[in-house]
């Protein structure tokens, strides 16, 4: 990843970091001015309007359910969620393996940080992950000491996967230098573990700000980009994963090095899980089709997926 964090300042001056405000702006103004201007919205809705019209049909068939099964970042975030209730969460993916051996699992469980451990106690399952929402979650409206203890902690009992939230205050008013520093440290807490960054785009809005926000989330080291909390509306849609998967390309293109895209939150049929997979595939191509860089978030299309893949309605998870 480039480090714009710590790049000289533009003027030459050979200083790092403590100009004043005018000087340091330039730095993400700089790395903003590297990507093509921001797309309209309503381009970005015509291109995935003709991708929905044209190219989802044909991905509709049991092997890509099979593998977008096995994407699935399977989610409790509930003011709810307990102990038990987590433990018994764990214990139907162990099951799972058990009962349908024929079938790859989902990719990770996604928990609050407080359940880290549980998970970790309790998963049998050597290929699913443990992601935990962390950071303040899900307004990352906290300290940013908070934010790194919360990490810290969930990684120490056992989380494998990070899911931050950008900050969106900070963003829209304009302090890009925060909101990459917060990413910054949060990810080299993370180190070899993979940090997704939430980027709320029901939010930000616009394709502008949705893509602003991908290239400085992805310069300050995201391992992921991500849609939504699944606690604020809109949550995903194709017109957010549209652009942030145009980003990940063109940074690509740059650096050689594969982002991963999740969408998450109102993810509540098949058919918006093939919407996803299609974009993921016209805009990036059969090398981002792997869970590796595709994640869907949600619990609830776990069984749906499952129902379709089976032929028959079930209510195992």
């Amino acid at each position: 990843k480039i480090d714009i964090m710590s790049e000289n300042c533009n003027c030459g001056c050979g200083e790092h970091h403590h100009h004043h405000h005018a000087e340091e702006e330039s730095k993400y103004d700089y790395v903003l001015r590297d990507y093509t201007a921001a797309m309209s919205d309503a381009e970005v809705a015509e291109k995935v309007k003709e991708i929905i019209d044209t190219k989802v049909e044909a991905n509709n068939t049991p092997e890509v359910k099979k593998f977008l099964f096995n994407c699935i970042d399977l989610t409790t975030l509930k003011c709810t969620d307990s102990e038990e209730s987590v433990l018994a969460f764990t214990e139907r993916v162990n099951e799972f393996d058990e009962r349908y051996p024929h079938l790859k699992n989902v990719a990770a469980i996604c928990v609050y940080p407080n359940y880290a451990k549980i998970v970790s106690q309790s998963l049998e399952v050597e290929s699913v992950g443990i992601a935990c929402v962390s950071g303040g979650f899900p307004s990352s409206q906290t300290f940013q000491e908070i934010k790194v203890a919360e990490t810290a902690l969930a990684l120490h009992d056992g989380a494998t996967e990070i899911d931050i939230v950008l900050s969106v205050g900070k963003f829209l008013s304009g302090d890009y230098e925060s909101v990459c520093d917060e990413i910054q440290e949060l990810k080299s807490i993370c180190g070899e573990k993979h940090l997704k960054v939430i980027l709320e785009t029901g939010a930000l809005k616009t394709a502008e700000n949705i893509k602003k926000a991908s290239i400085l989330s992805i310069y300050s080291g995201a391992d992921f980009i991500k849609t939504s909390t699944g606690k604020e509306s809109p949550a995903a849609t194709p017109e957010a994963a549209y652009v942030m998967c145009s980003t990940i390309k063109e940074y690509y293109a740059k650096t050689g090095i594969k982002i991963g895209f999740k969408p998450a939150g109102g993810i509540n049929t098949v058919h918006d899980a093939l919407v996803y997979y299609t974009i993921v595939k016209e805009v990036l191509g059969e090398e981002w089709l792997t869970n590796e860089l595709l994640r869907l978030g949600t619990s609830r299309l776990a069984n749906l997926l499952l129902g379709e893949i089976l032929g028959e309605e079930t209510k195992f998870f």
